[in-house]
C-alpha cells in the first residue's frame, strides 16, 4: 500500500521511523536545546530540566531529564534488544563467517577510542577524567543510518548491512559496558524481582494471549524494580527486547521480534529519543568560564579526537588486518575504502555516548565538556562521513571489491526502490 492511501495515523507512523527524519528529529531536538541552554532564557531550560514529578513513595519523583534518561530511553534500548535479538537468530549475526568482520570491526572501533581517551586526558594532565573512558566507544544506530540513507545513495546496499551489523554489536557491548562499570552498587532483592517481571514478560510475549495491555504494566513493573535496584534502568529494556521470538509462531506469518519493532519504533523514534537528546544536550557556555575555556577542557578534547580519529582507526584498522592476515573477507561489493566512511559513522555517538557521560562525572564541570565534546565530535564525523560517501559513491568500483578471488554478485545499490 502507497502512503498516500494510508489512514493519516499510519502515514505518520511511515514517516517518523523513517532513518532519515528519525536522525532530523535527533539533530533538531539537541539544536533546540543547546540553543535555548544559551539563551537569555537559559534558566528555564534548566528548571524544566530538573522539574520534578512522580510518586515518592516509590522512589521515582524524578526530574525531567532523569525520566527522560532513565525511563524512556529504556524504549529506545527495547527497540535495540528486539533488533540484537534478531540479528543473532534470522539475521546478520546468525552466520558467524559473515558477522566476523563487522564484529571485530565493532571491537576495534571501541578499543581504540577508549584508549586514545585515556591516552589523551592524561596527557592534558585531568586524570581525574579517566572514569569517562566508555563515552566515546558508543554508536547512534538511528543517526548513523540516517546519514547513509541520505549520502550513501549508490553504494552497495550490502554497506547498510554491515554498518548495522557493526552498529548492534557495538550497542550489545555498550550496554555491558553500562551494566559493569556504570553501577555503582546493586539492590539484589530489588533485582531479582526485576527479573521474575522480565520472566513473566518474555513467556506473556511468547504466549498465544500476548496482549499490549497485560505487556504493558509488566513491562513497567520491571523498568521500576530495575531502576530500584540501583541497575541502569536501560537494561530491563534490552532485556525485554531480547525476550521476544525471532521467528514466527503460533501459526503467525512474521516473528514477534518484528511486530513489537513496528508496534514500538513509532513512540521511540519520534518521542523517547528526541525528547532524550532534548534534555541531555542543553549545556550552558555562555555562563561561567565561557565556551573558549569550555572547549579547552581535556575531557571534550579527548572525546573529540577519539570520537572522529579514534573510531575511524579502529574500524578500518580491525578489517584490514583481519581481512590482510586471516582468510576472512568483507562482505560481497564492499571494500576496504568503503570502510572509511563507516568510520566516520560509527564516530556518530550522541544518544549512548550522552547517556554514559550523564553516568561518568559527578560535577557538571566534566559532564557540561563530556556533552558539548560528543556533540562536537558527531558533527564532525557525521559531515565528514557525509563528504567521503559522496566521494566513494562517484568512485568505479572494480569486479572483486571484497577480494574473495569471485565476481561481485550483489549489485543493489542505496537509494534503489
Amino acid at each position: 500500500m502507497s502512503t498516500t492511501k494510508m489512514p493519516p495515523v499510519a502515514r505518520l507512523r511511515a514517516w517518523v521511523t523513517k532513518e532519515t527524519i528519525g536522525g532530523l528529529l535527533l539533530l533538531s531536538a539537541a539544536a533546540l536545546a543547546l540553543i535555548w541552554a544559551n539563551s537569555p532564557w537559559r534558566d528555564s531550560y534548566h528548571s524544566l530540566a530538573e522539574y520534578t514529578v512522580g510518586p515518592a513513595a516509590l522512589h521515582l519523583n524524578l526530574d525531567l531529564a532523569t525520566w527522560a534518561a532513565d525511563g524512556l530511553l529504556a524504549i529506545f534500548f527495547f527497540i535495540v534488544g528486539a533488533e540484537l535479538k534478531h540479528e543473532i537468530v534470522d539475521g546478520s549475526l546468525s552466520n558467524p563467517r559473515e558477522a566476523a568482520v563487522p564484529m571485530i570491526a565493532a571491537v576495534g572501533g571501541m578499543a581504540v577510542p577508549a584508549v586514545l581517551y585515556v591516552v589523551m586526558v592524561t596527557a592534558l594532565g585531568d586524570a581525574s577524567a579517566l572514569h569517562g573512558w566508555a563515552i566515546p566507544t558508543a554508536t547512534d544506530i538511528a543517526f548513523a543510518l540516517a546519514v547513509l540513507a541520505i549520502f550513501g545513495r549508490g553504494l552497495p546496499r550490502g554497506l547498510r548491512t554491515f554498518l548495522l551489523t557493526l552498529a548492534v554489536v557495538d550497542d550489545l557491548l555498550a550496554i555491558i559496558v553500562i551494566a559493569a562499570f556504570y553501577t555503582e552498587s546493586i539492590g539484589l532483592t530489588s533485582l531479582a524481582i526485576a527479573l521474575v517481571c522480565v520472566a513473566a514478560f518474555a513467556f506473556v510475549a511468547r504466549s498465544k494471549f500476548a496482549r499490549w495491555w497485560i505487556l504493558l504494566p509488566i513491562a513497567v513493573v520491571a523498568w521500576s524494580f530495575m531502576h530500584a535496584s540501583g541497575v541502569h534502568a536501560t537494561i530491563a529494556g534490552v532485556l525485554m527486547g531480547l525476550s521476544l521470538a525471532a521467528k514466527p509462531i503460533h501459526g503467525e506469518s512474521a516473528p514477534r521480534t518484528h511486530r513489537y519493532d513496528d508496534i514500538v519504533r513509532p513512540f521511540s523514534a519520534g518521542i523517547a529519543l528526541p525528547l532524550f537528546a532534548f534534555f541531555a544536550a542543553g549545556v550552558t557556555f555562555v555562563a561561567g568560564d565561557g565556551i573558549g575555556d569550555v572547549l579547552s577542557e581535556p575531557v571534550l578534547i579527548a572525546i573529540v579526537v577519539a570520537l572522529v580519529l579514534g573510531k575511524v582507526i579502529g574500524v578500518l584498522g580491525a578489517a584490514t588486518l583481519l581481512t590482510k592476515l586471516t582468510p576472512m573477507r568483507l562482505p560481497d561489493a564492499i571494500g576496504l575504502r568503503d570502510l572509511l566512511p563507516v568510520g566516520l559513522l560509527c564516530g556518530i555517538g550522541f544518544t549512548v555516548s550522552l547517556l554514559i557521560a550523564e553516568l561518568s562525572f559527578p560535577d557538571t564541570e566534566h559532564t557540561d565538556a563530556g556533552k558539548l565534546g560528543i556533540l562536537l565530535g558527531t558533527l564532525i564525523a557525521a559531515t565528514a562521513a557525509a563528504i567521503m560517501l559522496r566521494w566513494d559513491a562517484r568512485k568505479a568500483r572494480h569486479r572483486d571489491m571484497n577480494e574473495d578471488g569471485l565476481d561481485d554478485a550483489d549489485i543493489s545499490r542505496i537509494g534503489d526502490e
